[in-house]
Protein backbone atom coordinates (compact mmCIF):
# COMPACT_ATOMS: atom_id res chain seq x y z
CA UNK A 1 0.00 0.00 0.00
CA UNK A 2 1.24 3.16 -0.80
CA UNK A 3 0.17 6.40 -2.05
CA UNK A 4 0.97 7.80 -5.46
CA UNK A 5 1.93 11.97 -5.93
CA UNK A 6 -0.07 13.42 -9.17
CA UNK A 7 1.38 16.62 -11.13
CA UNK A 8 3.30 19.40 -9.68
CA UNK A 9 1.76 22.54 -9.49
CA UNK A 10 4.85 24.21 -8.36
CA UNK A 11 4.84 26.92 -11.36
CA UNK A 12 1.40 27.83 -10.71
CA UNK A 13 2.49 28.75 -6.42
CA UNK A 14 5.01 30.60 -8.09
CA UNK A 15 2.95 32.81 -10.05
CA UNK A 16 0.84 33.02 -7.47
CA UNK A 17 3.45 34.36 -4.89
CA UNK A 18 4.92 36.60 -7.82
CA UNK A 19 8.02 34.74 -7.13
CA UNK A 20 10.71 33.66 -10.62
CA UNK A 21 12.52 29.98 -10.45
CA UNK A 22 15.51 32.18 -10.18
CA UNK A 23 14.71 33.99 -6.85
CA UNK A 24 13.22 30.10 -5.11
CA UNK A 25 16.89 28.88 -6.36
CA UNK A 26 18.24 31.75 -4.31
CA UNK A 27 16.12 31.87 -1.35
CA UNK A 28 16.55 27.63 -0.66
CA UNK A 29 19.91 27.59 -1.68
CA UNK A 30 19.45 25.62 -4.81
CA UNK A 31 21.17 28.60 -6.70
CA UNK A 32 24.72 26.58 -5.87
CA UNK A 33 24.86 23.55 -7.50
CA UNK A 34 25.96 21.00 -4.63
CA UNK A 35 26.26 17.29 -6.77
CA UNK A 36 26.19 15.61 -2.83
CA UNK A 37 22.78 16.89 -2.61
CA UNK A 38 21.51 16.14 -6.38
CA UNK A 39 20.49 19.31 -6.55
CA UNK A 40 21.48 22.77 -9.21
CA UNK A 41 19.24 25.55 -10.51
CA UNK A 42 18.17 23.75 -12.90
CA UNK A 43 16.49 21.05 -10.44
CA UNK A 44 13.59 24.30 -10.09
CA UNK A 45 12.46 24.08 -13.59
CA UNK A 46 12.89 19.98 -13.86
CA UNK A 47 9.83 20.21 -10.77
CA UNK A 48 8.18 22.87 -12.59
CA UNK A 49 7.77 21.21 -15.86
CA UNK A 50 7.27 18.05 -13.86
CA UNK A 51 10.30 16.42 -15.67
CA UNK A 52 11.37 15.11 -12.08
CA UNK A 53 9.80 14.62 -8.67
CA UNK A 54 10.13 16.93 -5.72
CA UNK A 55 12.01 15.31 -3.05
CA UNK A 56 10.34 15.81 0.44
CA UNK A 57 13.49 18.37 1.36
CA UNK A 58 12.44 20.13 -1.86
CA UNK A 59 8.40 19.97 -0.90
CA UNK A 60 9.28 21.45 2.55
CA UNK A 61 11.57 23.67 1.90
CA UNK A 62 9.61 25.33 -0.83
CA UNK A 63 6.45 25.23 0.85
CA UNK A 64 8.05 27.36 3.86
CA UNK A 65 9.09 29.96 1.15
CA UNK A 66 5.92 30.43 -0.44
CA UNK A 67 3.84 30.28 3.12
CA UNK A 68 1.83 26.99 2.02
CA UNK A 69 -0.21 25.26 5.09
CA UNK A 70 0.45 21.96 3.74
CA UNK A 71 3.14 21.25 1.06
CA UNK A 72 3.09 17.91 0.25
CA UNK A 73 -0.52 18.42 -0.05
CA UNK A 74 -0.64 21.52 -1.99
CA UNK A 75 2.24 21.33 -4.41
CA UNK A 76 0.92 18.09 -5.97
CA UNK A 77 -2.69 18.40 -7.75
CA UNK A 78 -3.51 15.03 -6.80
CA UNK A 79 -2.65 12.00 -4.72
CA UNK A 80 -4.09 8.42 -5.14
CA UNK A 81 -3.72 5.38 -2.53
CA UNK A 82 -2.48 2.97 -4.11
CA UNK A 83 -3.28 -0.18 -2.03
CA UNK A 84 -5.40 -3.12 -2.24
CA UNK A 85 -9.33 -2.38 -1.15
CA UNK A 86 -10.76 0.59 -0.48
CA UNK A 87 -8.42 3.58 1.13
CA UNK A 88 -8.68 7.20 0.56
CA UNK A 89 -8.36 9.24 -2.81
CA UNK A 90 -7.85 12.66 -3.02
Amino acid sequence: MAYSRGRAVLQYWLEVRGISQTELSRRSGWSEKDPNQGWSPRMISHFCKNAKSMSPEAIYTFGEILGLENPLVDLYDQWHWDGAGEGPRR
